[in-house]
Order: C-alpha cells, then sequence, then structure tokens
C-alpha cells in the first residue's frame, strides 16, 4: 500500500455469454456483490452501457487478494464473464471517499 492507504481498484466485466445466460445467475450476482459490499470491500458497481459487462470499484489490500474474492463471482465460478483488475493509489479525492480509504 501507498501512503499508508488502501489501493483502489476498478473491475471490468466482460460477458462472454448471451444476456440471457446472464440474467439466469444475475440474483447470485447480486448476493456475491451484497456480500462483499456487507465486509467493505466493494464501493460501487454496475452494469456497462451498452450492457457487455460490468464494473465494480473496490478496495482491498492487495490485487491478489481481490482476484482471490473475484473467483467466487457466480460470472466467474460459471465462466460467464472475464476479469480485467485496474489497480490505482488514489492521490486526490473528495472527502466522502477520504474515509473509505482510510
Amino acid at each position: 500500500m501507498n501512503n499508508g492507504k488502501c489501493n483502489l481498484f476498478i473491475v471490468i466485466l466482460n460477458y462472454r455469454v448471451s444476456l440471457e445466460k446472464i440474467d439466469a445467475f444475475k440474483s447470485e450476482h447480486l448476493e456475491f456483490l451484497n456480500n462483499y459490499y456487507a465486509k467493505g470491500f466493494f464501493i460501487a458497481s454496475g452494469p456497462q452501457v451498452p450492457r457487455n459487462g460490468g464494473i465494480i470499484i473496490a478496495k482491498c489490500s492487495s490485487k491478489d487478494s481481490l482476484q482471490r474474492i473475484l473467483a467466487q463471482d457466480p460470472f466467474a465460478v460459471k465462466d460467464l464473464a472475464t476479469y480485467e483488475v485496474l489497480e490505482f493509489s488514489p492521490t486526490k479525492y473528495t472527502n466522502q471517499l477520504e474515509s473509505l480509504l482510510s
């Protein structure tokens, strides 16, 4: 971690299958998201526009730890999406985000 702060991650999901197959596992995916929101790992998430994947903004102690979390997503377990994880160290942000980064 840089400067004693938690790094942030942008996770880009790209669907590998039809939306019909994605929607069949959407409720399980939302349960997965809710679980990690409750644990304080996820900050924001939602579908891409157009809906060919999704975005998750997360904080975690390391990229490896986050990838272990993402491997539990039903979309990953069922091989429905690919995941690109971009890590960045925020140096400028709003006061609202400051408490999330501590």
